[in-house]
């Protein structure tokens, strides 16, 4: 066996970390590309991964899990989507989104304290619509080519 530059052997390294450390950069190279459109609908694809996983440690009585995914979940809420909004610029809308957020935030909490996996649903059902809406309207090449090509003619 041989020592790196850091003295650590190379079995020091498991499968199973070098695959985070993969997904890792999967995901830091899909943030790094993505349009403002596309990083809104990446974090409501990690918000709902992280609520179906508080849903899953609530049936597997996974405390540590279940508070885990649910502060993801609120992060992803409160520094992500309503951190994005332009409340002076976005109207009645971006004011509604806001309260919405805040609500939702409100709701997660409480699922994690009362293991209320209602609670979870709602707020999914909540966002679905919100979710959906925005994965139409984001722009892809070859919409945005087309426009610039009407624009031209």
């Amino acid at each position: 066996m041989y020592a790196t530059a850091t003295g650590s052997s190379p079995s020091m390294f498991s499968s199973r970390n070098m695959s985070s450390v993969y997904r890792q950069i999967g995901v830091q190279t899909a943030i790094n590309g993505a349009s403002p459109h596309q990083l809104v609908v990446m974090l409501f694809n990690g918000l709902f991964e992280s609520i179906g996983r508080a849903r899953a440690a609530m049936a597997n009585n996974d405390i540590e899990a279940k508070c885990a995914a649910i502060t993801k979940s609120v992060r992803i809420v409160d520094e992500g989507l309503k951190a994005s909004l332009n409340l002076a610029e976005g109207g009645d809308l971006a004011r509604q989104l806001h309260d919405l957020y805040g609500y939702i935030t409100t709701r997660l909490t409480q699922a994690n304290l009362r293991n209320d996996t209602a609670a979870l649903e709602e707020c999914v059902s909540l966002l679905t619509p919100i979710r959906e809406a925005w994965i139409a309207v984001t722009p892809t090449a070859d919409n945005t080519h087309r426009t610039a090509l009407e624009v031209q003619a």
